[in-house]
């Protein structure tokens, strides 16, 4: 037989062991690489968690949205909230336990202003702009090509003159008061500035809006049942964004001087040590060439106002880098904006309704209580009243709220707000208080106080008093104190005028005259209660119309 053979053994070479070796270190390399990698990599359970919350001007959103998700990963969280300006001021304004953003981006630093001047925060809040946009007055074509474009570019003066022109609300949009501004600029070379900026103030006065969309809403060729708008202010982002979405009524933008958009980024007081890192990383997220492209294909420019694309194709704005220019002095602002409040005949007012035992009184030929002859009279003031006027109202009399002699029965909303939130039912259900008394010296100063410190610029700010009597709250303070604490609370440069409406034969002239005069305000009387409406009238009508704009 023969022998079997003995399986063959491989033979490794030199090159077969090397190559294991190869393998084996490739193996224990990858490995601790991977370790490494997982051990340094941000856990829930191995890194401390930090949320900031980011407040933005809605038309920036997307942008500060996108810039973010670069910033979140699995120790960070940014969360950004799209709110109108005006919204986040009130909110910074009125605590009402509602949390607070870390991070504050409107757009503009006037909001910064209004919000420290209404006592949001004891320190001046500044901010650091990550983008900018001129504030332009916008024009139909036909209107650019009457006024000699594209071969000349039309003025502001020249496009104020056309009709009709509107105005967005300036005490809520900062493109209002851009133009505000310019129409006084603009009327520093007549003879007249003062009568030449009021008479420009009355014309707008006609168009007032509340805000920028409002008025591309009225465009020609929109379904507004109001009279069409060829010509308003408008930042330029929002006009570009405007054109590049129809070509219907495209827009051309004619420039001035005035202060632009300037978007702060604010990092509030309220924010936590542990927020301030990841709002800082956000910052320089909005700095980096990724969010200059988007903000560039948005509309906006850079914050030192240079473009950043390429526009140079459509000829209805400009390329030209626009620096931006800052707003004048805050008392400055605030002049201007009372000024527009006497032509606009917008306001804030402060009612305080007297709701005592004694306002339940027959009134003799109408089968009505004083109470609710009252009550008609405010809704025929209520119906002087322009859209964009605010008033809110309280009831008073002794022990209404607890010890306090007072107690809200309307928010200080805009008229058209009030009126969709069944102000004139609520308004309409008040009764008089069975046995109660007034407590006007209590009542007067909380809403005094109430007003100051919701002053707002751009609306001629009254608190009125309604009663049939003088104060009868033992408890109270006296009428010494309460005019020595009116007289504290007086501010030339922020007029708020306390006027006195007496109902009824029971109602004290001397002691309404009393307490408004300190305040430069009014007392009227009326011992015959049916009289009221006219007396409610004439009061609003004079104070919502003074000279010089009511003048001729």
């Amino acid at each position: 037989m023969g022998r079997h053979s003995s399986p063959r053994r491989p033979k490794w070479g030199f090159r077969s062991t090397a190559l294991l070796l190869v393998v084996l270190l490739a193996l224990v390399v990858g490995g601790w690489f991977a370790l490494d990698t997982v051990s340094n990599r941000p856990t829930t359970a191995s890194c401390a968690q930090a949320t900031l919350a980011v407040a933005v001007t809605p038309d920036l959103a997307p942008i500060v949205q996108t810039a973010a998700n670069r910033v979140n990963d699995a120790c960070t969280q940014v969360q950004v909230s799209p709110r109108e300006s005006n919204a986040v001021a009130e909110a910074l304004i009125v605590s009402d336990g509602t949390p607070l953003p870390d991070v504050w981006l409107p757009e503009s630093t006037l909001w910064l202003r209004r919000a420290h001047q209404k006592g949001a925060w004891n320190v001046e809040l500044s901010g650091t702009p990550v983008a900018s946009t001129p504030v332009v007055l916008a024009m139909t074509e036909d209107v650019a090509v009457g006024l000699g474009w594209p071969g000349n570019k039309p003025t502001w003066a020249q496009a104020l003159e056309i009709n009709p022109v509107g105005i967005s609300d300036p005490s809520r949009d900062p493109s209002g008061l851009s133009t505000l501004l310019g129409i006084r600029a603009a009327a520093t070379a007549v003879a007249d500035p003062a009568a030449a900026t009021t008479t420009s103030l009355r014309k707008l006065a006609q168009n007032t809006l509340p805000q920028t969309s409002d008025l591309y809403a009225r465009l020609p060729g929109t379904n507004s049942p109001s009279a069409p708008l060829s010509v308003f202010p408008t930042p330029e982002s929002t006009l570009l964004r405007h054109n590049a979405s129809t070509t219907a009524f495209p827009l051309v933008a004619t420039y001035a001087d005035v202060p632009s958009l300037d978007f702060p980024y604010t990092v509030l007081p309220n924010a936590s040590q542990a927020a301030l890192p990841v709002a800082q990383r956000l910052l320089d997220e909005l700095r980096k060439a990724e969010s200059m492209t988007a903000l560039g294909d948005a509309g906006f420019r850079g914050p030192d106002g240079t473009v950043l694309r390429d526009r140079s194709a459509d000829g209805r704005t400009t390329i030209e880098s626009k620096a931006p220019i800052p707003l004048p002095p805050t008392d400055d602002v605030d002049q201007l904006l009372n000024q527009w409040a006497g032509v606009n005949l917008s306001s804030r007012m402060q009612v305080l309704l007297d709701v005592s035992g004694s306002m339940a009184e027959p009134v003799a030929g109408t089968g009505l209580d004083r109470m609710a002859v009252t009550i008609k009279a405010a809704e025929v003031g209520i119906g002087l009243f322009r859209p964009t006027t605010k008033f809110g109202m309280w009831l008073f009399s002794t022990k209404l709220d607890g010890t306090k002699d007072y107690r809200e029965l309307l928010p200080v909303l805009p008229v058209t707000e009030q009126l969709n939130t069944g102000a004139l039912d609520k308004l309409r259900g008040v009764k008089a208080i069975k046995g109660g008394a007034t407590g006007l010296y209590d009542s007067v100063l909380a809403a005094y106080k109430s007003g100051r410190e919701n002053w707002e610029p751009g609306r001629i700010n009254l608190v009125v008093v309604l009663t049939d009597g003088e104060n009868e709250d033992p408890d109270g303070i006296s009428r010494s104190q309460l005019l020595e604490e009116l007289g504290k609370l007086q501010d030339p440069r922020r007029p708020l005028q306390l006027i006195g409406i007496g109902i009824g034969p029971d109602a004290d002239l001397a002691e309404l005259q009393a307490i408004t005069t300190p305040t430069g305000g009014q007392a009227f009387v009326t011992p015959d209660p049916t009289k009221i409406g006219a007396i409610f009238y004439k009061a609003l009508s004079g104070l919502l119309c003074q000279p010089p704009s009511c003048a001729g």
